[in-house]
């Protein structure tokens, strides 16, 4: 029996850490369920050069001396200031994999907001948007990407999305 978190609308946990996505990029949360049921928190040492965290709780690191780019945003609507922030994370991260860096892009549970960042990071990279979502689905989870909002950002591209987030603030 798969165990759920509470309020996700029944998304199960994590079964891993992190998963790699593409050669020396890297997803994941917070916590994660082992096969027996147990859940443990995750705790990032050295293993990684660039830690980007979306999502940040005491004691889960990164170890000290590892760069480390915090980016704090909800799992929902973001605006156009979020969305910039999306895009510079999402430059970061690619810079950094071009370089050949080992990166790790983090939110509560690995899935949304780390997806989006992931996702546009292997579009900077040359990926197709619809591609790069397939690819954080298949290596991360079938549930990453779970927020469709998310999905409409990449599919449109986060520079029309930030514009027109830019233009709903105007009207409000």
């Amino acid at each position: 029996m798969k165990t759920r978190r509470k309020g996700d609308h029944g998304t199960p946990e994590p079964e891993s850490p992190w998963s790699e996505v593409a050669p020396g990029l890297w997803m994941g949360g917070h916590h994660w369920r082992d096969p027996a049921g147990r859940r443990h928190p995750v705790r990032v040492g050295s293993g990684f050069e660039l830690v980007v965290s979306l999502f940040t709780a005491p004691g889960h690191g990164p170890a000290t001396g590892v760069e480390h780019v915090v980016a704090e945003m909800p799992d929902g609507p973001l605006d156009a200031e979020q969305l910039a922030a999306v895009q510079d994370a999402a430059t970061r991260t690619a810079d950094a994999v071009a370089a050949g860096r080992r990166v790790l892009v983090r939110c509560r549970s690995g899935y949304n907001r780390s997806g989006l960042v992931v996702a546009q990071a292997l579009v900077e990279l040359g990926t197709h948007p619809a591609e790069a979502i397939r690819g954080v689905r298949a290596r991360r989870s079938p549930w990453a990407l779970n927020n469709e909002l998310f999905v409409a950002y990449l599919e449109t591209g986060l520079d029309t999305a930030r514009l027109l987030g830019s233009l709903t603030a105007l009207e409000g």
